[in-house]
C-alpha cells in the first residue's frame, strides 16, 4: 500500500490542466492504485492525480463507504444548489462555505477501457465537482464569494 504525499497550493501543478489518459499501461494502473490506497486515509473523500503530482485526468473517491476511481472524468450533468463548508487536501485547514450544484453526473473509464457514469447528491456531488475542477487547474476557493476568498487568500500567504 502506497500513500502519496499531498501537493499544497501554491504548487503550480495544481494550478495546470491535467491531460486526459490515452492508454491503460503499467504506470497507469500504478496511479489508480496510488490514488486509492491514498485517499483512504481517514478523512479523506476524493482525490485528483494533480495532488499527487501527476498531471492526468484521474481522481479516486471515498464516500459513505464506497471507493474508487474514474479515468478521463467529464462533469455531463448537474442540478439543484447545495451551500455549505468545503476543504480540500491541497488548501489545509482552510474550510469555506461554498456554491455548488446538489446533484453531479460524470463520466469516464476504469482500467478495462469500460465506459463507467458515476452520480450522486449532496457530498458525492460536491466530490464529483471539486474534483474535476482538480483536473481543469482549479481549487475550490476560486468559487468563494469576493470576502471569503480574500480571507482564505490572506490566510494561505499566512502559513507560507
Amino acid at each position: 500500500m502506497t500513500i502519496r504525499q499531498i501537493r499544497v497550493v501554491p504548487d503550480p501543478v495544481l494550478r495546470t490542466p491535467c491531460e486526459p489518459v490515452k492508454t491503460i499501461t503499467p504506470a497507469i494502473r500504478q496511479l489508480v492504485t496510488d490514488l486509492v490506497d491514498t485517499v483512504n486515509d481517514p478523512g479523506r473523500a476524493g482525490l485528483s492525480a494533480n495532488q499527487i503530482g501527476v498531471s492526468l485526468r484521474v481522481f479516486s473517491y471515498n464516500i459513505g463507504g464506497k471507493l474508487g476511481y474514474v479515468i478521463n472524468p467529464v462533469i455531463v450533468e448537474t442540478s439543484g444548489e447545495q451551500y455549505g463548508d468545503e476543504g480540500c487536501l491541497s488548501l489545509p485547514n482552510l474550510w469555506y462555505p461554498t456554491r455548488r450544484a446538489d446533484y453531479a453526473k460524470v463520466r469516464g473509464i476504469n482500467l478495462d477501457q469500460q465506459e463507467i457514469t458515476l452520480e450522486g447528491r449532496g457530498v458525492m456531488g460536491r466530490m464529483l465537482q471539486h474534483e474535476c475542477d482538480h483536473l481543469d487547474g482549479h481549487v475550490y476557493i476560486d468559487r468563494l464569494e469576493k470576502d471569503a476568498r480574500r480571507q482564505a487568500m490572506r490566510l494561505l500567504r499566512a502559513q507560507a
